[in-house]
């Protein structure tokens, strides 16, 4: 009897808990104001934004394909031979460039940073979907700036792509152009040109060679080509864009973990049409930096390498004032 007892104890919590988790976001269709815990389930209603303003980079920078926000200056490069990273101010003008020496560019196509190193992913991988020279390239800042710049490589390989068949050009599942550093480790958002998917695989930050384990991935319909992180406000920005070069922005927020998917999706669509958006970058979350390299379709297309700054503050303004992450 005491057992039988126990054990409906236990059956009530259970389904306790499980009538408290639901969709917590109060911006969301299906928001549920008794739900605790949030299960991932909220649904958005489809959002096209206009960018606060939009300017034209230098020519210098026509295939800038990396963003991000530090000292309150922006950060960028090329995807394509170019070895320089820049530094912006906050309307794109270039006031730094510094060299990295002795450095390939094959394709790069990100960057990212912890508190004491910039990482920029030279892992292009569209052409053909098999180089086995995967790196993340890691340049501690501070030596960056005194132009004497100290780096050292990440090299990995995908634990799941087993064999190497050439593809035809942006064919392959195997490409990447998005990242975070998080503590200890690295995340790769993959650019899935089949699929339209993103994958999450996760390696440490520190050099030596290793193989990216595959975590889980999101079906968001598009490209992904950028990311940005508050770590401590559990939030993640991708840009992307669809086939049809419609350039999007997916919110991650609100996770368990290191579980980014698990929490609220919401995919914001900007009104830029044939902008091939390349990287993201915030310093707060509500304000963003979009970057776009120069997209050229003769004879009426011919957008050029631009920056853009979004508002998204109605969307997680509400979010990020919380005490819930």
């Amino acid at each position: 009897m005491k057992y039988s007892f126990l054990f409906l104890l236990f059956f009530i919590s259970l389904s306790a808990e499980a009538q408290l988790a639901g969709c917590t976001d109060a911006l969301a269709k299906n928001y549920n104001p008794s739900a605790i815990l949030n299960d991932g389930s909220c649904l958005y209603e489809n959002i096209k934004i206009d960018p606060i303003f939009s300017v034209t980079l230098s020519d210098t920078l026509n295939e800038t394909s990396g963003l991000v926000y530090f000292e309150n200056q922006l950060w960028t490069h090329n995807d394509d031979t170019d070895i320089n990273i820049y530094a912006l101010d906050t309307i794109g003008k270039i006031i730094g460039r510094y060299p990295l020496n002795g450095l390939k560019n094959t394709d790069w196509e990100e960057i990212s940073q912890d508190s004491a190193y910039f990482y920029i992913g030279n892992f292009g991988n569209n052409v053909s979907g098999v180089r086995k020279d995967l790196q993340i390239i890691r340049i501690a800042k501070m030596s960056l700036k005194a132009n004497n710049p100290q780096m050292d490589t990440i090299a990995f390989a995908y634990s799941n792509q087993v064999e190497f068949i050439r593809s035809k050009a942006n064919t392959t599942d195997f490409d990447c152009e998005a990242f975070i550093v998080s503590k200890d480790s690295i995340y790769l958002f993959t650019k899935q040109w089949t699929g339209k998917k993103t994958a999450l695989y996760v390696l440490p930050k520190l050099p030596g060679s290793y193989t990216a384990k595959f975590k889980s991935e999101l079906d968001v319909n598009g490209l992904i080509t950028g990311a940005t992180y508050l770590e401590d406000k559990k939030l993640i920005a991708l840009c992307g864009y669809s086939k049809q070069l419609k350039p999007f922005v997916y919110l991650l927020y609100d996770y368990k973990n290191t579980d980014f998917f698990s929490g609220n999706k919401r995919k914001i669509t900007l009104a830029m049409p044939y902008h091939q958006v390349e990287g993201i970058a915030t310093e707060n979350g509500l304000l963003y930096y979009i970057s776009n390299e120069h997209f050229r379709m003769k004879p009426i297309i011919n957008n050029p390498q631009q920056l853009h700054q979004l508002d998204l503050s109605s969307f997680l303004q509400l979010y990020i004032n919380s005490e819930n992450h």
